[in-house]
């Protein structure tokens, strides 16, 4: 199968680290549908990293915290390209900034259903579609804050370490069929998302990284068209860490 045979879907597609990705694998070839929860957003990136052809890269709205929305965007995508191959599970938000004794239980559910809840919901959908086409990578994104537990942050911390073992028992359910399971767990990256973060907050995150600096989308962009492809083929079920050497585990 050629790469431009291939059909991407990326959560969180509009903006941020999901839209890099997507151009990266735009300029590898791959068709790409990116799902958000801005309809609008999601249509003026698919344009600009398209120059307007519907055929190379869709926005699709998609609330994937819900099970019929994340059904539909699927059914959109296939409607559209015909089969998906590569799904890369990038939305997120950094929840509540307080303690887990000061957080309210309806932002520590939202977090927790955007950042574990919507890659369940993705991945389950996908993977019927990737084993039809012979061929499959789920890439997600986790956080060095789901490997540490980063304090004022526990609902994102508790995510992404759930997605980090929700890819480590995918990865092994797959393990004898085409379709390999991947996170990467980034230290801070220059991204809007950034915003919803204190300032106390993240400089103590930033003093953290021995590179002291933060990473950039584009970063993370190239690790993920990495695990998206064919020579990622002994790999599943990892972590593989981009954090500037914070990383000690």
């Amino acid at each position: 199968m050629s790469v431009a045979q291939r059909v991407a879907v990326v959560t969180g597609g509009a903006g941020g680290i999901g839209r890099a990705i997507a151009a990266r694998l735009q300029r590898d070839g791959l068709r790409a549908a990116l799902w958000d929860l801005d309809a609008r957003a999601a249509r003026e990136a698919a344009d600009a990293l398209s120059n307007g052809r519907n055929d190379v890269v869709i926005g699709v709205h998609a609330d994937v915290t819900d099970e019929a929305s994340v059904a539909a965007a699927l059914n959109t995508t296939l409607d559209r390209f015909g089969a998906l191959h590569v799904l890369i599970n990038s939305a997120g938000t950094t929840g509540p900034i307080a303690t887990g004794a000061d957080s309210a239980l309806g932002a520590w559910q939202r977090c927790i259903d955007v950042n574990l809840r919507s890659v369940f919901l993705c991945s389950r959908a996908a993977v019927k579609p990737m084993l039809d086409a012979g061929f499959g990578r789920i890439v997600n994104l986790a956080s060095i804050a789901g490997k540490e537990g980063n304090p004022s942050m526990s609902a994102y911390s508790a995510a992404k370490a759930g997605v980090i073992a929700f890819t480590k028992s995918m990865g092994k359910e797959l393990a004898l069929t085409p379709v390999r399971v991947n996170c990467i767990a980034p230290a801070v990256i220059e991204t809007p998302l950034l915003q919803q973060m204190t300032d106390d907050a993240l400089a103590a995150s930033l003093a953290k990284i021995p590179m002291q600096r933060a990473g950039t989308a584009d970063e993370v962009a190239n690790l993920a068209a990495w695990l998206a492809s064919d020579t990622c083929s002994f790999s599943t079920g990892a972590t593989f860490d981009l954090s500037g050497g914070r990383a000690t585990y």
